[in-house]
């Protein structure tokens, strides 16, 4: 008996035409790209300062953000210094370590002033954020 199918394999196609895949890769290709959303970290804008002797902490912190405009953020919530004093005297029985995270052009005196709040609640372990050279 003869099978039918030998002689498609003998008498078949020749070549194989790839147009239609590379068609379709090209589809694919810009479905992905176009229904792929990108993440964007939210959160605020902040340009450290650069220091030589910088550490990278890798304990979990309490962050506090000093924008450009000395406004205070916890957590993406913008705060007050009363506010932020009784956060922090909530904090300090855990004894977190805080990191604070003020903006190059943020004033001296509002880092001192946070600074000098931690150090009043008992906290120890208060570290400023900056950028390796």
């Amino acid at each position: 008996m003869r099978f039918k199918r030998h002689m498609e394999l003998e008498h078949g196609l020749r070549q194989i035409d790839i147009a239609p895949l590379i068609d379709m890769i090209f589809q694919l290709l810009i479905f992905f790209m176009l229904t792929s959303s990108f993440v964007i970290q939210p959160g605020i804008k902040v340009n450290l300062p650069k220091a030589v002797t910088s550490e990278i902490i890798k304990i979990e912190n309490i962050e506090i953000v000093i924008s450009g405009e000395n406004v205070i953020y916890l957590n993406g919530k913008v705060l007050n210094t009363q506010e932020l004093k009784s956060f922090l005297k909530q904090v300090s029985k855990a004894d977190k370590p805080v990191l604070i995270k003020a903006d190059r052009h943020a004033s001296l005196g509002r880092v001192v002033e946070i600074w000098d709040i931690c150090r009043d609640l008992g906290i120890t372990h208060i570290n400023i954020a900056t950028n390796q050279e």
